[in-house]
């Protein structure tokens, strides 16, 4: 849920922060026990974990990531000798820090930057697994020092990270008491400095933009879900509507969703225009991390919005009006040997037909506007239909990423489309294939990033990175930063030249946000302490330049990574959110939503007068709507 939803860990977690997402392990991670029986308290780490390349190791945050020199001291007891496990110190994000550990034998300090871990010292030191045993280490600029039961066990230089707060981690489990953070008076009096002087700085860049105020608030009722949304203009007006769908999960966990109830709604009046299905008010229809498959567009090219969406294993096309069947064709009969599907739960079908994973429009006919319809499975086929639901052709080739990309790269008037790492032709026929057969694309935005580029491809693909290709599949880029989750490319620092990037990260190493400048090279990095940050660019302010919208419950971030946007403290919801210009003025409106109520914030003034006329960038067109679309906003002024 917390790729793209605010969902916070349940219970009090005080000043600790877990960022670390494992979707693999079921037991608990981190936990308060009583467990030495002498009336104290620990802290116990639980997960069982394999050093490596690509694997996030259990750590748990706390402090300030401002700190520089300090002395950093815990009793710590690790359960056997195995793996490492120990204290974090300079810690920037979980895949940037230092580390002072027990290893079998001995005790080591590690230098973690991004995939690379690197043993700066060792020494042979015994330690008992049955008795706690103080670490700690002391800072002194470039200079590490470790002791162990107050004894110096290491001693190494070091100056990558200058700054960071603490950390416990550990590849067993192992259990933590005592820590303790401490400052000499006079570093103490420098940090609180820096720390004023930056918390000035994000006051007085917070000033620069306009407050929110709360614009729309509809109650949802019994229909609400997820990130489950759709907007348009289903009557052929001005009038901005959205569908919202709830799902029924089938089969196993969240692959083969359905479904179950389709509403659409009047922005305006937030009256119910029509309504498929029976609504059902339970937390099940939020628990969702796909996509549904259904998208709003004029499709016919009468004026109005239709619906084209995928139920009870058939393609689509509704009324806008009024919901009802307009064209109707069963989905593709699964004929692929299940060995040959990508992705496939269990390694066998679970229907005939296939359950549609996702819904794209297209051009790959050479028409004026695009009537074209991709649907796709979860990860491994994808087809194409022309606008009265004939099959044009099919395509398959390792993987289809989330949710491929259509642009007519080649200026030929027809779309070609990139599917995870794949550049396919109008006609379905394969041109070229990035070198990677791992991991898949989670993300992809294509455009002119810098002044004197051609096109690009930029994409996040999970643990195989932040990636920058040519349109004729070159690799220029390459950053393993963690698993890339989404991508969005804006004008966040006007300063600057061409377009930033921002990307995040999820699995694994959870809630890394990264801004890189129009070549890839990263400008800095902040580990969000939440997850479900979406990175939109958000046109608050009109003037050209844009900030990075995350989410209701963290806000927005200028290009210089200040927070200068919140939203009014009034009980709004949290756990989703979507950018959309709904008022008609250029500049965004932040929906937020959760299963019982949507709110929509617009910009308490008016914007500023500018001879350039009314910025309105060109955004990703809102009929292809997704989880798992990179976001672009790339320069307009009308």
């Amino acid at each position: 849920m917390g790729e793209y939803h605010y969902f916070p860990p349940a219970g009090y977690c005080g000043q600790w922060f877990d960022p670390i997402a494992d979707w693999s392990f079921r037991g608990p991670t981190w936990l308060v026990s009583d467990a030495d029986m002498d009336g104290g308290r620990c802290i116990e780490q639980m997960r069982l974990t394999e050093p490596a390349p690509r694997k996030a190791v259990p750590c748990l945050r706390a402090g300030d990531v401002m700190w520089e020199d300090y002395t950093v001291s815990a009793e710590v007891r690790v359960m056997i000798e195995a793996g490492f496990s120990g204290i974090l110190f300079r810690y920037q994000t979980s895949m940037m820090h230092y580390g002072f550990f027990l290893v079998p034998g001995g005790v080591e300090v590690h230098r973690v930057d991004k995939l690379e871990r690197t043993v700066l010292a060792h020494a042979e030191v015994p330690w008992n697994p049955d008795e706690y045993c103080t670490m700690s280490v002391s800072l002194d600029g470039d200079l590490i020092r470790c002791f162990l039961n107050g004894v110096p066990v290491l001693e190494c230089r070091d100056g990558k990270f200058d700054s960071g707060c603490i950390a416990l981690c550990a590849c067993r489990p192992a259990r933590y008491r005592k820590v303790s953070v401490e400052m000499t008076e006079s570093r103490n009096r420098a940090f609180a400095l820096k720390k004023q002087l930056q918390e000035e700085e994000e006051a007085s860049a917070r000033l620069r933009h306009l407050p929110a105020k709360l614009w729309k608030a509809i109650d949802l009722k019994d229909f609400g879900a997820a990130r489950q949304i759709r907007f348009g203009h289903l009557t052929g007006t001005d009038e901005w509507f959205f569908v919202i769908c709830q799902n029924q999960r089938k089969v196993y966990k969240d692959r083969y969703p359905v479904i179950s109830c389709m509403t659409a709604v009047s922005v305006e009046t937030g009256a119910v225009l029509w309504q498929i299905g029976e609504p059902c008010d339970s937390d099940e229809v939020e628990k969702l991390t796909t996509d549904l498959p259904f998208q709003i567009y004029d499709i016919d090219g009468d004026g109005a919005d239709e619906v084209i969406a995928s139920w009870d294993f058939r393609l689509m096309i509704l009324d806008g009006r009024t919901g009802k069947i307009r064209k109707s064709v069963p989905t593709p009969v699964c004929e692929a040997p299940e060995e040959t599907v990508t992705g496939l739960e269990f390694g066998r079908y679970a229907f005939k037909r296939l359950n549609v994973d996702a819904v794209r429009i297209v051009n790959v006919s050479g028409n004026d506007r695009p009537s074209d319809i991709l649907i796709k499975d979860r990860y491994s086929r994808l087809w194409v239909y022309d606008s009265e639901l004939n099959l044009k052709w099919e395509f398959s080739k390792y993987n289809t990423g989330h949710f491929p990309f259509a642009h007519d790269f080649n200026g030929d008037g027809r779309d070609e489309i990139f599917s995870c790492y794949n550049m396919v032709d109008s006609s379905g026929n394969l041109m070229w294939s990035l070198p990677i057969e791992t991991d898949h694309t989670d993300e992809i935005i294509v455009g002119t990033f810098g002044q004197g580029q051609d096109e690009r491809i930029a994409m996040v693909s999970g643990w195989e990175g932040f990636i920058i290709v040519s349109k004729e599949g070159e690799i220029i880029l390459r950053d393993i930063n963690g698993h890339g989750q989404r991508i969005s490319c804006a004008n966040y620092c006007p300063e600057r030249e061409g377009y930033e990037i921002a990307t995040t990260t999820y699995w694994g190493n959870n809630g890394i946000v990264y801004l890189h400048d129009c070549n890839g090279k990263e400008i800095w990095h902040r580990e969000m302490l939440s997850n479900g940050n979406v990175i939109a660019p958000l046109n608050w302010d009109g003037n050209g330049s844009e900030l990075i919208w995350m989410s209701a419950h963290e806000g927005a971030f200028d290009g210089e990574g200040n927070r200068v946007l919140v939203l009014p403290e009034d009980g709004h919801p949290e756990m989703c959110t979507e950018i959309a210009d709904l008022t008609g003025d250029g500049r965004d409106e932040i929906v937020v939503w959760d299963r019982h109520r949507l709110f929509i914030y617009t910009q308490d003034g008016e914007a500023p007068e500018d001879a350039r006329g009314v910025y309105r960038p060109v955004k990703y067109p809102c009929y292809n709507g997704s989880n798992y679309r990179g976001e672009y906003s790339f320069s307009r002024w009308e």
